[in-house]
């Protein structure tokens, strides 16, 4: 039976990206409550942090529920118990199971960072980047079973800025993606939305991010270094080596050479004017590092302080 009354929801997400999702659902729907991870520590101190969302729930006055068990039935149970006709799913971090995934009347909506079927998986932004995408963008869809697989109903585009951080890309789809939210959801309620499949032979995999992702490959070229570099940027962040030391890289500028240069990973210069790497056929210029152990610091004060010198040979 449709419920005649406001729209009551459940809302399932974690992390500041999801908060603008949050807010729009909130406009629209009597959120009944808010599911997100448990706190973690996190940080150099490593104290307890709660997740984003549900320090935004607090200042909304909505109950926050943090499940560590999503498949023993209990928590479908629960969710059921809630007669919510519609669940916005937006970066929880866990896969739902079907008990779950059918609990609200509409089922689940889901809004993924990428424009599916591009980009399944944990971290869309960052590998829309590495690989050297010019567009992105949010899709909203119905949840199934599988990883992003369910069909979809609506997309909004955005161009990628050449510079664009992982981190700045990841707030503009934030907002992007509350747009998304108070455009299509109601039109979704209404039944005015197609459900379309998706091509499954277009898809592509975002994995979850480790530490070594963020190793840098001198050889792959220097666009390829640039766009990573923006990609792991703020996390886990891209690195490579130096004289043994670790050294974090935060930005970087591709340079054409006239000759190709070998190894890839040599410094070609160090000095006050520039940090500049051979990645082959092209260059790559250290904008800004961060030498283990130390602080953030423009690539030209690493080399004046003898942090690295022409002729090394960085990765090895």
């Amino acid at each position: 039976m449709v419920n005649e009354g406001r729209l009551r929801a459940l809302f399932f997400g974690s992390p500041s990206f999801a908060t603008p999702s949050l807010d729009a659902l909130f406009a629209m729907a009597e959120v009944v409550a808010v599911v997100c991870q448990p706190d973690k520590p996190a940080g150099r101190g490593l104290e307890v942090a709660a997740p984003a969302t549900k320090l935004r729930a607090h200042e909304l006055g909505v109950p926050v529920i943090q499940p560590t068990k999503l498949r023993t039935g209990d928590f479908a149970a629960w969710a059921r118990a809630q007669q919510v006709d519609l669940a916005l799913v937006v970066a929880y971090g866990r896969i739902l199971p079907k008990d779950v995934l059918e609990a609200p009347r509409l089922g689940c909506v889901n809004v993924h960072a990428s424009l599916l079927p591009k980009y399944r998986g944990a971290a869309p932004i960052s590998w829309a980047i590495v690989r050297g995408e010019t567009e992105t963008g949010v899709t909203l869809m119905k949840l199934d079973e599988g990883m992003d697989t369910g069909p979809t109903f609506a997309r909004l585009t955005t161009p990628i800025g050449p510079e664009e951080t992982a981190g700045e890309l990841a707030n503009r789809l934030a907002r992007l993606g509350g747009q998304a939210v108070t455009q299509w959801v109601p039109e979704y309620v209404r039944g005015a939305c197609s459900l379309v499949p998706q091509d499954a032979t277009s898809a592509s995999v975002a994995p979850l991010l480790k530490k070594e992702h963020g190793r840098i490959d001198w050889a792959a070229g220097a666009e390829h270094v640039r766009d990573h570099v923006r990609g792991m940027n703020p996390w886990p962040g891209a690195f490579t080596t130096a004289r043994g030391r670790i050294v974090k890289v935060h930005a970087g500028r591709v340079v054409r050479l006239e000759h190709p240069q070998t190894p890839a990973g040599r410094v070609l210069v160090a000095d006050k004017s520039r940090v500049l790497v051979a990645t082959g056929t092209e260059a790559v210029e250290l904008v800004t590092v961060q030498p283990e152990g130390r602080r953030t610091m423009a690539a030209t004060d690493w080399a004046m302080g003898r942090g690295v010198v022409e002729g090394d040979v960085l990765g090895r």
